[in-house]
């Protein structure tokens, strides 16, 4: 750890297992064990969740339950073998303080138990063994405040500008995902300057993978932050940006797409 920081921090937006971009996660993967986090935040949407979907089912009527279940427990595997992926690198550099701020996908799974009481394992937090990963908790639409910087999926304020929507409803720092883009704006207050950082995602960003769109032209990017905290709560964010399954990490290339590490 660097003179003066005193907590250095990974956040990763939006992944939708099984609808990731596994190069970008074979780079967090790479990153984690070069970084050696004390903290790790995922800010949700970790799963596409798409037999649970608030959507999947507005236009017409849901088969019974018993039609259902096998669909639910796919996602559940699928999720948590993404998130097994990332849990290994965690583990090998000893991160113990993980935090999860549950998206608006991951919801859908409380939704359908609200709707199913008698199936309380699909609940998310269950669902995914968030306590068993030993993840703090964080619900949907609360929000985690690490020092200075508040932390949190992202749904609530939209728009083209949507970080200076966030600055000017929240008045503080504040990172989140949900989005998939990169994006930032930053006000001075008379308390001092604030800022918001959307960080992307780590999605498959295929016309296939997101058949939604209808092939709309998207501005999602790979990406996620590593924040490093100093005393008093002050931090400073970089925000480590994939292309093609690569990127750059203290003068070195990481390349997720077969071979871990290169050196320039």
């Amino acid at each position: 750890m660097s003179k003066g920081v005193v907590k250095r921090v990974i956040v990763t937006p939006d992944k939708h297992f099984p609808l990731h971009d596994q190069p970008s996660i074979n780079v967090l993967k790479k990153t984690i064990e070069i970084v050696k986090p004390d903290a790790y935040v995922d800010l949700g949407d970790v799963g596409e969740w798409e037999a649970f979907s608030a959507w999947k089912y507005k236009r017409k009527k849901a088969p019974p339950l018993e039609f259902l279940i096998e669909d639910f427990k796919k996602d559940v595997k699928d999720v948590n073998e993404g998130m097994d992926q990332i849990d290994e690198s965690l583990d090998k550099v000893n991160c113990e303080e993980k935090y999860f701020t549950e998206g608006n996908h991951d919801n859908w799974c409380n939704m359908a138990v609200d709707k199913y009481p008698y199936i309380p394992q699909y609940k998310f937090a269950n669902a995914v063994k968030l306590k068993e990963r030993g993840y703090k908790y964080i619900p949907f639409g609360k929000k985690l405040k690490l020092g200075k910087l508040y932390l949190y999926h992202g749904h609530e304020y939209g728009g083209q500008y949507h970080t200076s929507n966030h600055l000017r409803k929240l008045g503080a720092n504040i990172m989140y995902g949900h989005w998939h883009d990169i994006q930032q704006m930053s006000a001075t207050h008379l308390d001092g300057p604030k800022s918001a950082w959307s960080i992307g995602c780590l999605k498959d960003m295929s016309t296939e993978a997101n058949a939604w769109l209808n092939g709309r032209s998207i501005n999602w990017a790979h990406a996620f932050a590593i924040v490093d905290f100093y005393r008093g709560g002050l931090f400073t964010v970089h925000i480590i940006q994939i292309i093609n399954g690569k990127t750059s990490l203290w003068g070195e290339l990481i390349d997720g797409n077969g071979k871990w590490w290169c050196k320039r």
